[in-house]
C-alpha cells in the first residue's frame, strides 16, 4: 500500500500570478499597481515610469481614464450647478437635487476607486466597467 504522505510524483509548482512579471521599479508590482490607482496623478506617474510590467501599466492607464472621467464629471457638475442655480424661483430646489445626485455619483466613483485599489493590491487584474477595456486596448496597443 503506497504511503499517502509521500506521493510518487511531486506536486506541480504553483503558477506565477500575472503581477510576477519583472518590474522596472523597485516596488512589488501589486504595491505599484495599487499606488497607480490614484486617479490621474498616480496613473500618469506609473504609466511613464513602468516600462515592462503590463499589470502595473494596465492599472496606471485605467487610473488615467477613470480619473479623467471623474474630472470631467466635476467640471460638468459645476456647470450644471451654475446654470440650474440661475433659474429664478426653483433654482435652489434644483441645486439641492443636483447636489444629491452629484454626491451619489461621487460616492460611486469613490467605491469603484477603493475596489480597484484592493483588487490591484491583491494582485487581481480587474476591469472597471467601460474603462477597463479601453485601458487594455491602450496598454496592448503601446507595445508593452
Amino acid at each position: 500500500m503506497p504511503d499517502p504522505v509521500a506521493p510518487s510524483q511531486p506536486p506541480p509548482p504553483p503558477e506565477a500570478p500575472p503581477s510576477a512579471d519583472p518590474s522596472s521599479l523597485d516596488l512589488p508590482p501589486n504595491i505599484a499597481a495599487a499606488i497607480a490607482c490614484i486617479p490621474l496623478v498616480g496613473g500618469i506617474i506609473f504609466y511613464l515610469l513602468e516600462k515592462r510590467n503590463s499589470f502595473v501599466r494596465f492599472y496606471a492607464m485605467q487610473s488615467i481614464i477613470f480619473g479623467g472621467a471623474w474630472f470631467l464629471f466635476n467640471i460638468a457638475s459645476v456647470v450644471v450647478h451654475a446654470v440650474v442655480g440661475a433659474i429664478p424661483g426653483v433654482g435652489p430646489i434644483l441645486v439641492f437635487l443636483w447636489a444629491v445626485i452629484a454626491a451619489l455619483v461621487h460616492l460611486a466613483f469613490l467605491v469603484v476607486f477603493i475596489v480597484a485599489v484592493v483588487k490591484a493590491f491583491s494582485g487581481v487584474r480587474w476591469d472597471i466597467p467601460y474603462v477597463g477595456p479601453m485601458a487594455r486596448k491602450q496598454v496592448e496597443g503601446s507595445g508593452a
